[in-house]
């Protein structure tokens, strides 16, 4: 059970990236590392970068959970 905390942890993380930049809260948004992609490229331009951020994120969860069950990575 225990080598499921890190994958839960990471897929947590992706969702909850993808979550905030849907919903554009202001306190997610203006943070100090999310406002240099927004004076880049805009704030709606800045939302879809850490959108697809979950996803990678949600993505590298999946492999750990996958890797973890067919033995490729050691759990410990």
């Amino acid at each position: 059970m225990s080598k499921f905390i890190l994958p839960t942890l990471i897929l947590a993380v992706g969702v909850f990236n993808i979550f905030c930049a849907c919903k554009d809260y202001d306190w997610f948004m203006n943070r100090e590392s999310v406002r240099g992609w927004v004076r880049l490229i805009g704030r709606n331009g800045a939302r879809v970068i850490y959108i697809i951020f979950g996803v990678v994120i949600i993505l590298l969860a999946m492999f750990f959970y996958y890797a973890r069950i067919f033995g490729v990575v050691d759990a410990d």
